[in-house]
């Protein structure tokens, strides 16, 4: 479990991303965590950046750089979510 100041912990899914709820009891497991969900995200959605910059069009770039920024944006709500879920 991740230790919030109340000494609560964490266990979430992370929509889309992870099939598993992975239990966060430290800083390694979050560290663990966040290389995974970050090698994750640059397989999916930086290789459709890559692919766009190669192949596709001004718009396709832009559309695949927001995806990109939306799968990182989401993976991060998703902890705070679980942390402040916890805290209530």
């Amino acid at each position: 479990m991740m230790n919030t100041p109340k000494g609560r912990g964490l266990a979430f899914q992370a929509e889309n991303i992870v099939d598993d709820t992975i239990r966060i009891e430290n800083r390694g497991d979050f560290g663990l965590w966040a290389i995974e969900i970050a090698k994750q995200i640059v397989n999916e959605q930086g290789f459709e950046l890559a692919k766009a910059a190669r192949d596709g069009s001004e718009d396709d770039v832009r559309v695949a750089g927001n995806a990109l920024g939306q799968a990182i944006t989401s993976a991060l709500m998703e902890i705070f979510d679980g942390l402040t879920s916890e805290e209530a």
